[in-house]
């Protein structure tokens, strides 16, 4: 592969030129670091290829300016998360005003969560309907001792159900955990997180036409910047999920992310490209479980601030990181390979954009299982992160600082997982054709709701590891199946990229508020959730039959006959580079 070099830049136009070789086609653009194909799309992805003017390497500033500016939006979308309980205590909803109440280990209130296996319960405090305790209560003296009622035995005697509430097997490790108003207070602050990303991610279809993609971004990471920083003010309930609410918007930087790389790289590395930015930039939601909690709330309290202080100084770094990575953005990025400024043209598109773009969309049912299928992958995602660190905190009994460290896990198999999905979509795509890439989704869903469903089999009397290795093996499904939805929405239709980006991203929130709504905060107990949660999951894997286009394919049958590519489809122009991959045996290149 040879590359033309420019010998002068700037007021001289005297250049000698090589040819460079970029999948099937020759193209004499000299001045780009990456090798690109006719449309200046790169078609390999140097990771640490990092030199040059935006002009020479517009491709790899666009890519790392996506996944930072992701990786810190979502950091700050989250931060609140795994410091949940202690502002929930700041603000005085639970009762006793500690957790866990360690004074209390051999104390009962009431069992309301219970094991479906083993009917082990553990203990909660707080605001309790149908006149249960509000407070934890000693275990009466007598009634461990006293016969259950029957039909022979009626004096003497208590309830099943009222033994039942204080088991002696779990006596020893009782901890209370938060009562009834502290826990919808954080159930409803994590679910309205991702409602306010909703909206936002659907309109930036259309913003991300007019402005384009550096614009986009840095708006976001400003209003982000502001409501993070203006978290440190919280002094009640409605305040803490009006913030949640405000600083979720910033989740819609996913969208740029996505349809930022889909306009810097071919279709042979577009699938790679997107599912390693949008998989680290995921990562910073498991980096903020640890960032918040044992980088700088616990060494907060340790130098000698209050609690109360101490999470609230703490918000004020994800504000200043998200205020820098604005004005970088902004200063050093283009929209384009060519261009500074994004102009429709660019996906083949004639009309300026509006609203009713989106009508046109949806008339495709593919677009809609295609967002609801990423409701299930990413949707799963947003949910376990508002849910994980309070999950072992409470049902598993583990300090804040070990809570926060397992729930970190699940988000930091981003740093691979994500990516190997998009790879995988590739690499299948390359070697089946497009069924391949629908064969990826399935495979990843289907195992996705498999060990979803496991978690959700681990109770409390199993060792907290083997939580965490049904964890892992769950995490990482459910991030390739991320990165295989996003190497099928370049294809869906080219020419309304950014519109179908938004609408499936924004699939991705409506999954994590269903399931903070119709899952974990509406079922009672501590582990169906995840087993309900598991089954929708598998719904929509098994619809991946339904994913079918005539000029590609589907599942199981190739295209149909005589079915036309579009000149614009990414499958138009993979089809000459296939064929030339296919004899020189070359492949999706990404450099280390």
């Amino acid at each position: 592969m040879q590359l033309t070099v420019w010998l002068k830049e700037g007021i001289s136009a005297q250049s000698k030129h090589r040819s460079i070789r970029s999948g099937s086609c020759v193209s004499t653009m000299s001045d780009f670091k990456c090798a690109v194909n006719e449309q200046n799309k790169a078609t390999e992805l140097p990771l640490l290829r990092l030199g040059g003017s935006v002009q020479q390497n517009p491709h790899m500033r666009a890519f790392w300016a996506s996944t930072i500016s992701f990786f810190l939006a979502f950091l700050a979308w989250f931060a609140l998360a795994p410091l949940a309980l202690d502002v929930a205590i700041s603000l005085k909803i639970c009762e006793n005003q500690q957790f866990p109440p360690a004074q209390f280990k051999t104390q009962l209130a009431y069992l309301k969560f219970k094991s479906l296996k083993t009917g082990i319960s553990y203990c909660q405090y707080g605001k309790n309907d149908a006149k249960k305790p509000t407070e934890c209560k000693p275990v009466p003296a007598d009634i461990l001792a006293k016969p259950i009622c029957n039909s022979t035995v009626t004096a003497g005697c208590v309830s099943e159900q009222e033994k039942l509430q204080y088991r002696p097997d779990v006596l020893n490790a009782c901890v209370c955990t938060p009562g009834t108003d502290c826990k919808q207070v954080l159930s409803n602050a994590g679910t309205i997180s991702v409602i306010g990303t909703i909206v936002v991610r659907i309109a930036m279809g259309t913003l991300l036409e007019r402005f384009g993609c550096v614009n986009c971004q840095t708006g976001l990471l400003l209003w982000g910047s502001f409501f993070i920083g203006l978290a440190a003010t919280i002094t009640t309930p409605w305040s803490f999920i009006l913030i949640r609410f405000l600083v979720g918007v910033v989740g819609a930087t996913f969208v740029t992310n996505q349809v930022w790389c889909s306009l810097m790289f071919a279709s042979n590395v577009v699938g790679t490209a997107n599912a390693c930015a949008g998989g680290w930039g995921n990562l910073g939601g498991g980096v903020t479980q640890i960032l918040m909690v044992l980088v700088l709330f616990q060494p907060f309290k340790a130098a000698g601030m209050a609690p109360d202080e101490a999470w609230r100084v703490a918000m004020l770094v994800p504000a200043v990181l998200l205020f820098l990575c604005a004005v970088a953005i902004k200063l050093l990025c283009w929209d384009t390979p060519t261009a500074r400024r994004f102009d429709v043209a660019v996906t083949g598109k004639t009309q300026k954009p509006s609203m009713w773009d989106y009508v046109e969309v949806l008339k495709d049912p593919k677009v809609v299982l295609m967002a609801m299928q990423y409701s299930a992958c990413f949707g799963t995602e947003l949910a376990m992160n508002n849910v994980l660190a309070t999950h072992f905190r409470t049902y598993f009994q583990m300090k804040a600082g070990d809570a926060a460290a397992l729930a970190s896990s699940f988000g930091l198999m981003n740093l691979f997982a994500r990516s190997l999905g998009g790879i995988l979509s590739d690499k299948l795509y390359l070697r089946f054709g497009f069924r391949g890439r629908i064969w990826a989704q399935f495979l990843a869903l289907f195992f996705e709701a498999i060990f979803l469903f496991g978690f959700g089999c681990v109770d409390n009397s199993q060792p907290w590891y083997v939580a965490l290795i049904v964890l892992v093996c769950f995490s990482m499904f459910v991030q390739m199946a991320e990165g295989t939805t996003y190497g099928i929405v370049p294809f869906m239709n080219p020419k309304q990229l950014p519109i179908i980006s938004a609408l499936v991203g924004a699939g991705g929130n409506l999954g994590a508020m269903i399931a903070g709504f119709a899952f974990y905060g509406a079922i009672d107990d501590a582990i169906l959730p995840f087993k309900v949660h598991g089954c929708y999951v598998m719904f929509f894997a098994l619809l991946s039959p339904m994913l079918y286009w005539p000029e590609y394919g589907g599942m199981f049958h190739g295209p149909a006959a005589g079915a036309a590519l579009s000149e614009t489809a990414p499958a138009k122009e993979l089809e000459q580079e296939t064929k030339t991959a296919a004899k020189e045996d070359e492949g999706v290149e990404v450099n280390l």
